[in-house]
């Protein structure tokens, strides 16, 4: 199996026909065909169901086809990294962040970043927290921006496998349907007979369904129903559609702006989660992490440089 072959194939599934294929690869259909009939021939399978209208995958030919983009994508992106470098451009950083930091806080922070360091290219993933951790852990990824509810907990159990960077506090606040009456500072009280969405919990990153559980044991609420949910941000759509309310972490009072939904302060406060930036040990000494690490701030612009 050659790559040729395989961008081949991919231009013909997309072109819907040799033909069509033929001339935006800039080349005549008969060599297309054969190198067609040559993968089909080392695969050992039908990779094309042909007709007067045209071709279409067989399942062998749409297993190729998503498999294909990957290998080719990933080779694009080799290839134009190498060329980067060469041209003497600086180096690529990737950060993994849970989606609530993505909304506001992230782009805040690249922002500074992007004037200080103009040439360094920003990849971002947003998996969740347990993954983020798994990346850092891999060395997958520079960074991980996650919100623990117990941070010291957590520094015990990984302080000798991470550096470990205080974000500040994130804030919870009382998340209601569009058509919410209520105005001002919410009672934690309104929850009680009241259907509550939550993430599902993982004993893995204690976080926010911890924090909101102990919450209601402490002060004595007890809702209607308490419905899992996959994520935070599945959770907002069923808020914007009535279908529950919730409490959730809005970072710097802006993350939660975009979505169709009522969002307000609550009394009394049910304590805040941390977010915590994580790299692998001794990444700091990379210049280009360091600028980063250097602009992490509170929302009320501490600059935070020390570990926790």
């Amino acid at each position: 199996m050659e790559l040729r072959h395989l961008r081949y194939f991919v231009a013909v599934v997309e072109a819907g026909s040799l033909t069509a294929a033929a001339k935006n690869l800039h080349m005549s259909q008969p060599p297309l065909s054969v190198a067609i009939a040559q993968l089909e021939s080392d695969l050992g399978v039908p990779l094309l169901v042909r007709s007067p209208r045209g071709v279409e995958p067989t399942s062998a030919g749409r297993y190729l086809l998503d498999a294909s983009s990957r290998v080719l994508g990933e080779l694009d992106e080799i290839v134009a990294t190498i060329r980067r470098s060469s041209g003497g451009a600086s180096r690529v950083m990737t950060i993994a962040a849970v989606p609530v930091l993505m909304w506001h806080r992230i782009p805040e922070l690249l922002r500074r970043h992007a004037a200080v360091a103009p040439d360094v290219e920003v990849r971002l993933v947003d998996p969740p927290p347990w993954t983020a951790i798994d990346l850092i852990a891999q060395r997958k990824v520079d960074l991980a921006a996650v919100m623990i509810a117990d941070h010291r907990r957590f520094l015990a159990r990984h302080r000798d496998s991470f550096d470990v960077y205080d974000w500040g506090d994130v804030p919870l606040v009382a998340v209601l349907p569009p058509e919410a009456t209520e105005t001002g500072t919410v009672p934690l009280r309104a929850f009680d007979d009241r259907i509550v969405l939550l993430p599902h919990r993982t004993a893995a990153v204690p976080s926010l369904p911890e924090l909101v559980e102990a919450a209601f044991l402490r002060h004595g609420i007890v809702p209607r129903e308490i419905r899992t949910v996959d994520t935070i941000q599945t959770i907002l759509p069923l808020i914007e559609a009535g279908v529950g309310s919730a409490i959730l972490p809005d970072p710097d009072q802006a993350s939660l702006e975009r979505f169709d939904v009522t969002v307000r302060p609550l009394h009394p406060d049910p304590g805040a989660l941390r977010a915590l930036v994580l790299t692998p040990r001794g990444a700091s000494a990379d210049p280009t992490v360091r600028r980063l690490l250097d602009l992490l701030a509170t929302p009320q612009g501490a600059v935070l440089t020390n570990r926790v």
